[in-house]
């Protein structure tokens, strides 16, 4: 099994982009990493460039796919921030969002912390997705919303967990192995993103797709269509397993 990986990250309407992308490989591992900063004077962009990268350093020290090492990491993200936090006032209130996807090449794993989201497709369908940790989606779950009323819903940006400040991260985190197949999709992807870009059309534009890139460009049409001007920043990163 190998992976193709493509990724974007725009600004939007926006004059900064708060959200910060990478990935990595050592030897048969891979991770992958998407967050999303909250707070002004440009402390949105320095939480989630710092989580991000912080996530990345502690794969490389120490490679795993295990939900222990997915909790590691997420541990090793708030440091990072909380550090920055005490070097300048002027960060004390930045948080960033987060999710993280690691891979033996065989199976997956993957974390969150927010409402940025992972989706997995399987010939060519939705298989899975984490949830929000979100007001609506709580709302979801107290079945006082439905599901696709999340997008729009007026306290949509109102997150209940995110990294930042000395209070516990509370993380999901996938703790059943999920075995790979040729074929498997998975997409990381800020709010920005998802919101103009439906769970079908991800679906539709897959069977159009033959590498991430294109899969990514196709999606990032419907945004570019359906966004207004002072549109959010937006991020993805595109995944194919591959024999």
């Amino acid at each position: 099994m190998r992976f193709l990986t493509h990724s974007i990250s725009r600004t939007g309407g926006r004059e900064v982009n708060q959200d910060a992308a990478e990935h990595c490989a050592a030897g048969d591992l891979a991770c992958w990493v998407l967050a999303d900063g909250l707070g002004g004077h440009g402390s949105g962009e320095e939480a989630s460039r710092l989580a991000a990268a912080a996530v990345m350093e502690a794969f490389r020290a120490q490679a795993e796919c295990s939900p222990s090492a997915l909790l590691a990491y997420i541990g090793f993200a708030r440091n990072a921030v909380l550090k920055r936090q005490e070097e300048n006032a002027i960060f004390s209130g930045m948080r960033t969002t987060l999710v993280i996807l690691v891979s033996d090449m065989r199976q997956a794993l993957w974390a969150h912390v927010g409402d940025t989201r992972l989706y997995l497709f399987r010939d060519g369908q939705l298989a899975r997705q984490t949830l929000d940790h979100s007001v609506p989606q709580a709302m979801v779950d107290a079945r006082q919303l439905d599901a696709v009323g999340i997008r729009h819903h007026e306290d949509r940006n109102r997150l209940l967990r995110s990294i930042g400040g000395r209070e516990e991260v509370r993380a999901t985190i996938e703790e059943t192995p999920h075995p790979l197949r040729p074929g498997d999709a998975f997409l990381l992807c800020s709010d920005g993103f998802w919101e103009y870009v439906t769970e079908t059309a991800m679906e539709v534009d897959l069977a159009k797709s033959a590498a991430p890139a294109e899969w990514l460009r196709y999606m990032e049409l419907r945004i570019r269509a359906d966004a207004p001007a002072d549109q959010d920043n937006y991020s993805a990163v595109a995944i194919f397993a591959a024999p």
